[in-house]
């Protein structure tokens, strides 16, 4: 069943008068319309119930300002000391200590049963949404639909609008009432769709899974997500070490893995200049090598006169560092940002 043009006039004059849609000249009906058919024909296909296809396509909306976000998505700018400052800050520490002082039952059982230790499941909730204080303000069904009549990953958010549908139909909720970010992700830990139906797990045993309202829903699924990314809760998730000024800059990337004692031979140490604890774990490295070679441009260069003349040419600083053992790349597969894994690996130790 196809909905009749009349629907969609107030749509389309929303649309071309706004600066969203100026560039494609005007908004196109026939592709609105093919996409809201073509989601209830896949839904149906899938056996999702009737009442969940017509609540997800009762009123469709058009998101344009979601448009915008998803093409003027900003390049990562941020150096690693300026992402440390913002995401590990005295506020989220506090307020992280006294989540875990308000939820110690619940997280012992999480730890218990999938052996992500509590301050590593703090840390991501204190990450992904401030402990729950961010709260989403897109509805999911129409911030999909606006994605998906884009068309840049059509496909991908076809794939979460129709999970989101069956998680609607399986867990008995309002599936219009679902907000999130305007990519999908939603609830205490940033899920997206197709995460959740894979992950998910029924943390209050009510027999539904909703981790936007249920902390304990919640927090069940990012420890079951954790586990089945491979934690291991005897490892460690990075070290903080520091490098000699001319250590190889081409190896600081952590895609180069050496054993802990190999690093050490080649001048890492503690940040307090004390030798590395001789270990055959294998680990990569990581540093901001930006703003190293950005800082390298205003160091005053020494030379050997210089040095032995003893004049206030300033020695070259050292390199600060990361040590990052398996599961900072287990962090990178929730996602795929190494400052966000070395935040994790330092908030985590700041609520331990």
């Amino acid at each position: 069943m196809k909905y009749k043009t009349p629907i969609f006039l107030g749509i389309f004059y929303i649309c071309m008068l706004n600066s969203a849609f100026a560039n494609k000249g005007v908004f196109d009906l026939e592709r609105w319309d093919n996409v809201i058919t073509n989601i209830r024909n896949k839904a149906t296909e899938q056996k999702i119930s009737q009442s969940v296809i017509d609540e997800t396509l009762k009123s469709p909306s058009i998101i344009p300002g979601i448009i915008k976000s998803d093409k003027n998505q900003s390049e990562f700018t941020l150096t690693l000391e300026e992402y440390l400052n913002r995401t590990v800050n005295t506020t989220r520490i506090t307020t992280g200590r006294q989540k875990a002082a308000e939820y110690p039952t619940l997280l012992g059982r999480v730890e218990n049963k999938y052996g992500v230790p509590k301050n590593v499941i703090l840390a991501f909730w204190g990450m992904e949404s401030n402990y729950g204080a961010i709260k989403s303000r897109h509805q999911l069904t129409n911030a999909f639909l606006t994605l998906i009549y884009d068309g840049r990953r059509e496909e991908f958010f076809t794939k979460q609008l129709i999970a989101l549908m069956k998680i609607a139909d399986k867990n008995k909720l309002s599936i219009n009432s679902i907000y999130g970010s305007w990519a999908g992700a939603m609830g205490h830990f940033q899920f997206i769709p197709t995460t959740l139906s894979q992950y998910g797990v029924d943390g209050n045993n009510d027999n539904r899974i909703d981790i936007i309202h249920s902390v304990g829903d919640a927090m069940y699924s990012a420890g079951n997500y954790l586990n089945k990314l491979g934690w291991n809760k005897n490892e460690p998730i990075i070290k903080h070490v520091i490098l000699p000024a001319d250590f190889d800059r081409t190896v600081l990337n952590g895609d180069v893995k050496k054993t802990v004692t190999q690093w050490s031979d080649m001048g890492a140490t503690n940040v307090n200049g004390t030798p590395l604890k001789q270990s055959d774990a294998l680990v990569g490295l990581i540093a901001d090598t930006k703003e190293i070679a950005k800082r390298d441009l205003y160091q005053p260069q020494r030379n050997d006169e210089a040095q032995m003349a003893d004049t206030d040419v300033a020695p070259a600083p050292v390199i600060h560092a990361y040590l990052t053992y398996p599961n900072f790349y287990r962090i990178k597969k929730w996602n795929n940002s190494s400052w966000y894994a070395i935040a994790i690996g330092e908030l985590s130790g700041k609520l331990k």
